[in-house]
């Protein structure tokens, strides 16, 4: 990853540097007889070339956190490739053509023997290290007798074409439907005027696409198949480039993959293609045309750099990305790729650019495999489980028992006071129907065509019931089922009966996430009064043990109040008495006992031992709720920017992690923090640390006695200010997204559970479990946003969390365990087991009240 800055209007007011670029076909003459082969690529070569005073004002560029200017020569200059080359040609003018050469950044040591390659690696090494330039070890090739170069391979036999440039049309799969056969036919038919009898060679293939044709792959369409290839794959196909001329390059690209073409004066120089990444099947097409381009120019850079290049592409609009003002990031570092080369694109019409069409939609065999396999391996991770539906009925049951709910609903309306006055109102009218009230042939009374539902007997409810948790209907939302609903019935309040329902459903309280804010506004921890005063700490694990070492975790220990971090590499199979010893030396040696400590439920900070250790030192530990990493966010937020740096560092300079975890906490510590407006360092201490920054500060400052107090005294009392500023701004920003939410004790609520996939909390697993379990009872608030919960012994989890894991538990009377009359005893009641008891309800039967318990 590397910085992209959008250089094009300096580029186009630029004078272009039109500095010769080495002639291939020269460079390769001087490589007879050698038989020892080395090959260096510098690491970010433009960064090693500094940029002359007067000129660094040109490379401004702004961000959002200010404005910047490059001291080194950044990519994306369009003069960039020609200053690189100059400099590159001055450092290595007394060796070149005696056993260098040189291309832009990349360096080739050749030697006739053994004796020799040690001598001018030697040379050209020192030559390296003189001048401060840095080459990228794992791009570097030492010692070969057969190497890559240029787009050709080098070897002691001499210099041959490289196999890639053809292997596309080389390994092209067999056809295996007729549409397959057209595009191989299109692409070959191109270079028609170069395969002498092509017509006659191609016959065989061109009978298969005839319309009624079986698709027959015989042995004299095999052969066609093959002549083709080799046709397309020799000269006077495929033809050498030539310096100096322009240079046309076809490229296409479809969501299967990309294809481009070289070319010069209408001969072929290389053909390519490749599959399309997984994030790049997300690309818009624009987007992946573009890629194709780019795809182009860097496989032919050694053809292209310098050269006068013009693109031909079927997709219109990449004529203007040259002069697009909104760009997003993928496509701003394409342009400051785009920006080394001397290039026009050009609009080819789809049909006209049948090659590089082909070649983007050619199929490897290997892909119907990988896909089919990819298919399987989906369906495999599928965790399904079989769920016991409420009734062991056929899909089809409730159109079985309409007729039986209908005939229950018009004996229903004949004692309803209500519905029969309005039965015998239409009956002794004259008109059979009205506006509102219409009755059905067989005297149902409908509203607006509408079965009116009486209240009572609790037909509402087994229709609500039918409707939202049947098998044809899955707990659909209240909008929806309201919908439903009311297509068919009618009563009035029905839309507020549809809510209340669903309220109370408990399967959707458990499932169904809650599309509200977040509960529980954000409380800030206290100031704290002196340094190292409070402390907050976490853990980073899962890091690579590097070979020779045994650390794999980070313990980040952080003063709360002056920012300062101590980074301790540490294993996790670490014991706490370890840590506890690590702590008293690194910690408590250099900064005293702090007051307390605020970190997450990592065990080794619940151990007893921990525990006991910080009550002897008279320490108060201040642990997180569950599952709520929020409360300490702190160590969370440096957690992150510590990890982004040990990333930067590995990509910059490679190595162990554990090596550059000093320099890490150096950096971190004399950053800028905003929240107390100065580094952690002049935080700590009282003034800014000595960086590289400011090696040339001169003079002492002296300040004795009183003043050190009051300097010392001022800067607390401003860091103190700032933090408190910092966190009513924090907590400003973060109410605005949040609710107030407060529950009492003895409320009943859920408690959330982790969705993510391959997360195992509270006996939970996989994507399809519940979102919330429960309910369980509220004991008591603890602080402001918690709330102590009743767990059962087994579940051994601290029973204190935060009030966004939370959700009030609405009981619903109808809700039962479906029945299980082998369980049964004479009275409908259940036997004595080991059962949850969940909710209650009386039902009445034949003048009889029946207690029923829903039980798990």
């Amino acid at each position: 990853m590397r910085l992209c800055i959008d250089y094009r209007g300096i580029n186009n007011i630029t004078i272009k540097d039109k500095y010769p670029l080495p002639r291939i076909d020269e460079l390769l003459d001087q490589l007879r007889g050698a038989s020892w082969f080395s090959k260096i690529d510098l690491a970010s070569g433009y960064h090693q070339i500094p940029i002359e005073n007067r000129d660094v004002m040109k490379t401004a560029f702004n961000t959002r956190y200010g404005q910047y200017e490059f001291v080194v020569m950044p990519f994306g200059l369009t003069n960039a490739p020609a200053a690189f080359m100059r400099i590159m040609n001055e450092v290595f003018h007394d060796y070149l053509d005696s056993f260098v050469i040189i291309f832009i950044d990349d360096i080739l040591i050749y030697s006739r023997t053994k004796e020799e390659h040690e001598e001018h690696l030697k040379k050209v090494l020192e030559r390296l290290r003189d001048q401060k330039l840095y080459a990228k070890f794992s791009k570097c090739r030492f010692w070969r007798r057969e190497i890559g170069f240029l787009g050709h391979r080098v070897s002691e036999q001499g210099v041959s074409a490289d196999p890639e440039k053809i292997e596309v049309i080389r390994d092209w799969p067999r056809p295996t439907n007729v549409t397959e056969v057209r595009s191989f036919l299109g692409l070959a038919g191109y270079y028609r005027k170069f395969v002498s009898g092509f017509s006659s060679i191609a016959k065989p293939m061109t009978k298969l696409t005839g319309k009624g044709v079986p698709f027959v792959w015989s042995d004299d369409v095999e052969k066609a198949f093959v002549k083709l290839k080799e046709a397309l794959t020799t000269a006077p196909v495929l033809t050498l480039p030539e310096p100096g001329k322009p240079y046309d390059v076809y490229a296409d690209a479809s969501r299967i993959g990309l294809g481009c073409v070289l070319m010069q004066e209408g001969k072929v120089l290389a053909y390519a293609s490749r599959q399309l990444r997984k994030h790049e099947e997300n690309y818009p097409t624009h987007d992946l045309e573009m890629a194709a381009v780019v795809f182009a120019l860097r496989i032919w850079r050694s053809y292209l750099y310098g050269e006068s290049v013009q693109v031909f592409t079927d997709h219109q609009s990449l004529k203007y990305l040259f002069t697009q003002g909104d760009l997003n990031l993928r496509q701003r570092r394409w342009m400051e790729f785009i920006a080394d080369y001397d290039l026009k694109i050009q609009y080819h019409p789809g049909k006209a650019n049948v090659v590089a069409d082909a070649l983007s939609r050619r199929k490897l065999e290997v892909c119907r495999e990988k896909e089919l396999e990819a298919l399987n391996n989906e369906f495999q991770m599928l965790r399904l489980s079989a769920l016991e539906g409420e009734s062991s009925e056929p899909l089809g049951f409730q159109a079985v028992n309409q007729s039986s709910l209908i005939q229950r609903i018009r004996e229903a309306q004949l004692r309803d006071d209500k519905i029969r006055k309005i039965v015998e109102k239409i009956e002794d009218s004259d008109e059979e129907n009205t506006t509102e009230y219409q009755l059905a042939e067989d005297g149902t009374l409908l509203v607006h065509g509408r079965i009116s539902v009486p209240e009572g007997d609790g037909l509402r409810d087994e229709i609500l019931r039918i409707a939202h948790q049947s098998v044809l209907s899955i707990h659909p939302g209240s909008t929806k089922m309201y919908k439903d609903v009311r297509r068919y019935y009618h009563w009035p309040g029905m839309k507020r009966a549809v809510a209340k329902w669903i309220s109370h459903c408990q399967a959707c309280q458990q499932v169904k996430a809650e599309h509200l804010v977040p509960a529980g506004l954000l409380q800030s921890l206290p100031v704290p009064e002196w340094k190292w005063d409070s402390v907050a700490m976490d853990l980073i694990t899962g890091l690579p043990v590097a070979r020779g070492r045994m650390n794999n975790s980070i313990w980040v220990i952080v003063d709360r109040l002056t920012k300062v971090a101590h980074l301790l590499a540490i294993r996790d199979s670490d014991k706490v008495e370890t840590l506890a010893e690590l702590y008293i030396n690194q910690i408590v040696r250099l900064h005293g006992v702090p007051a307390d400590i605020v970190s997450d439920r990592d065990p080794r900070f619940t151990a007893k031992f921990w525990r006991v250790l910080q009550g002897a030192l008279g320490t108060v530990l201040n642990l997180s709720t569950a599952f709520h990493p929020e409360t300490d966010g702190q160590t969370e937020r440096t957690i992150r920017t510590i990890e982004d740096m040990l990333r930067l560092c590995i990509l910059d300079w490679a190595g162990v992690w554990e090596d550059y975890l000093p320099l890490i906490e150096f950096s971190y510590n004399n950053s800028y923090h905003t929240s107390i407006g100065m580094s952690p360092y002049e935080a700590l201490y009282g003034r800014p640390c000595r960086t590289p920054l400011c090696w040339t500060e001169v003079g002492e400052r002296r300040v004795f006695g009183p003043q050190i107090i009051d300097e010392t005294m001022e800067k607390l009392q401003v860091i103190r200010t700032n933090m408190r500023k910092a966190q009513d701004r924090q907590k400003k920003y973060a109410d605005q997204g949040r609710r107030e939410v407060n529950f009492e004790a003895g409320d009943m609520v859920y408690l959330k559970v982790s969705a993510q996939k391959g997360r195992d909390r509270f006996g939970k697993v996989g994507k399809l479990a519940v979102r919330y379990i429960g309910p369980y009872r509220i004991i008591g608030k603890v602080g402001v946003v918690a709330y102590r919960l009743e767990l059962p012994p087994d579940m051994n989890l601290h029973p204190v969390f935060h009030v966004s894991l939370l959700r009030k538990h609405v009981p619903d009377p109808n809700a039962i365990e479906r029945e299980r009359p082998e369980e049964l005893r004479r009275n409908l009641t259940y036997p004595e087991g080991p059962l949850k008891i969940g909710l209650r309800r009386v039902r009445e039967l034949k003048n009889r009240r029946i207690p029923q318990i829903q039980v798990y």
